[in-house]
């Protein structure tokens, strides 16, 4: 059973840990570069988060009749 993935939180947390890591030029190649593989790993997973997290905003968004209905997210708002 593959391991659970981690919140969108410690997620985040660990990509800007292994940024700073990068950043510091203190690693050698090898360890560089499998900081790098993780962290592309993990950004993809704090996308797919991102955009079920985006879904479930749209799908549960009620409608002015108290129904439910999906909207997108970056829909203009009314001026008023």
């Amino acid at each position: 059973m593959p391991p659970e993935p981690p919140s969108f939180d410690d997620g985040l947390d660990r990509l800007e840990a292994l940024v700073q890591q990068l950043e510091s030029g203190s690693l050698g190649l090898e360890e560089a570069l499998s900081r790098f593989e993780e962290g592309v790993q993990l950004s993809q997973g704090l996308q797919r988060q991102l955009a079920e997290a985006q879904r479930r905003v749209e799908v549960l968004k009620a409608g002015l009749g108290g129904e439910y209905r999906a909207e997108p997210l970056d829909e203009a708002r009314d001026s008023r």
